[in-house]
């Protein structure tokens, strides 16, 4: 029999072969020690530690970030995140004791943590080096081995990371690629996937999961808001909305996208703006060692789009050959305008004005739930309104960007902006399964009762262990 070759992309044949060979290595047993998940935490740390330079070089080749800038957002953020893990890796594993009914002893409950095993990391751009080390933190963490999916939009880090991963880690796979790569590594069988990005690709992910009923997290993103009252003070605030808004030229997934600012602040905000943007990058932003680029010309094209409403402030100043875009303010931005429409998801701030906080609110919850809400304001009742009244993934008073940090908080969004959370002990949570235990000694049968065929006694007894495991059953409310 004769006929034509149907080509086999590579892929095809790698992904599926690189898949099986970690799941074989994670059905032996040797990721669950916990002498094996210090040792990867601590080479981790040393890959870290042992090509510092080539990371910065990296980052520095795919968005133009500065080398104080890659220790704080990336480098930095990793590390701090592997000495955390560490510190409290065994008590993270110990199981937890819980208590049982009356009716139910004697007998020992547990709650023991297990690896979920082969997990699928998708990481994104913008922090091409933190958004993927962070997620492997918890899945190593928790004992499971892993397949990482750099971003491609980030080829130099990409590149480095598929070099360095493998030759430290005992259970991790690189694959590099773009959507080609991506569909083959969705359409196998994972223990978990966590993908970071935009809702778009979000939706792919989770109808891939959903063929296998594999469990995931979804870290997105949204137009987070700032309010701003005139209890502020005016200086602080425009320099912390400055930094969190412009550090990696806006590519942040929890940036300030927008501002709200009461009637009686808008004056002393717009004055107050472009002052703090010169303090961090000088008259002229271009030569700014601190002042990153925009990743690609698709992106460049779409920012410059948004800049045609509302009055402008400072910025506007672009460059497409080397795909610079000044830090810019919009002032009095129409609501209807086309950058209040999208996550910005660079350096534009519109800044929009309102009547109080209850306008602000009204305005916040007509859109969808955002991943992060900052607020700068010292008045309680606004605070207070804003912590009751709206829905955000985390919300953060006179600071933006800085809940990161904090190892002890989930990260996560709601609704739009995502589901599920990590960082921290919610990281080794979100990729272990949290095995009920429950061991009941034969001598005395103390079930006897239950069993058939049933009598007037066994009948009460039954009734009355249901009333005290449920006791509003027959209970008069």
């Amino acid at each position: 029999m004769t006929g034509t070759a149907v080509p086999v992309a590579p892929q095809d044949l790698y992904i599926p072969e690189t898949v099986d060979r970690l799941r074989a290595t994670f059905d032996s047993g040797v990721t669950r020690p916990a002498a094996w998940r210090r040792r990867q935490l601590r080479a981790l740390r040393r890959l870290l530690t042992d090509h510092t330079s080539d990371i910065e070089e990296a980052l520095y080749d795919d968005l133009r970030k500065g080398r104080t800038e890659s220790h704080l957002t990336e480098i930095g953020q990793v590390l701090a995140e592997v000495e955390h893990a560490l510190g409290h890796l065994d008590r993270w594993m110990r199981p937890r004791r819980v208590g049982v009914p009356l009716n139910m002893k004697p007998a020992t409950a547990r709650i023991h943590p297990e690896p979920l095993g082969v997990c699928l990391i998708i990481a994104p751009w913008n922090y091409p080096l933190t958004l993927t080390l962070n997620p492997l933190v918890g899945a190593l963490s928790a004992g499971n081995a892993a397949v990482v999916k750099p971003s491609e939009l980030a080829p130099a880090t990409s590149a480095l990371l598929a070099e360095l991963l493998p030759r430290y880690l005992e259970a991790v796979a690189v694959v590099e690629g773009a959507v080609e790569e991506t569909t083959e590594l969705l359409a196998q069988r994972f223990d978990h996937i966590f993908y970071t990005g935009n809702g778009t690709v979000g939706r792919i992910v989770a109808a891939a999961a959903a063929k296998n009923l594999t469990p995931i997290t979804l870290e997105l993103g949204g137009k987070s808001p700032v309010f701003i009252d005139e209890t502020a003070d005016m200086t602080v605030t425009a320099r912390r909305l400055a930094w969190g808004k412009f550090t990696n030229a806006g590519q942040t997934c929890v940036a300030p996208d927008y501002v709200l600012v009461t009637e009686a602040a808008r004056d002393s905000l717009l004055a107050a703006l472009p002052k703090a943007i010169g303090e961090m990058f000088g008259p002229n932003p271009r030569a700014s060692a601190d002042y990153g680029r925009i990743v690609n010309d698709r992106h460049f094209r779409r920012l410059t789009g948004l800049l045609a409403e509302g009055d402008l402030l400072a910025g506007g100043v672009s460059d497409a050959g080397e795909r610079y875009l000044a830090p810019t303010v919009l002032a009095d931005v129409p609501q209807g305008a086309a950058v209040m429409a999208e996550e910005i998801f660079g350096p534009i701030l519109p800044v929009l004005t309102v009547r109080d906080v209850h306008e602000a609110i009204d305005f916040i919850n007509a859109r969808d739930k955002p991943l992060s809400l900052y607020a700068f304001t010292h008045d309680r009742e606004a605070r207070q309104a804003l912590l009751d009244k709206t829905s955000s993934g985390g919300l953060v008073y006179n600071a933006p960007v800085i809940h990161l940090g904090a190892p002890n908080l989930p990260f996560g969004g709601v609704g739009e902006s995502g589901m599920g959370a990590y960082h921290g002990k919610t990281s080794f949570d979100t990729f272990s399964h949290r095995k009920s235990v429950l061991s009941k000694p034969t001598r005395p049968d103390t079930l006897r009762l239950l069993y058939a065929p049933h009598t007037s006694r066994s009948f009460a007894f039954i009734a009355k262990a249901v009333s005290r495991t449920h006791p509003l059953v027959g209970r008069k409310r």
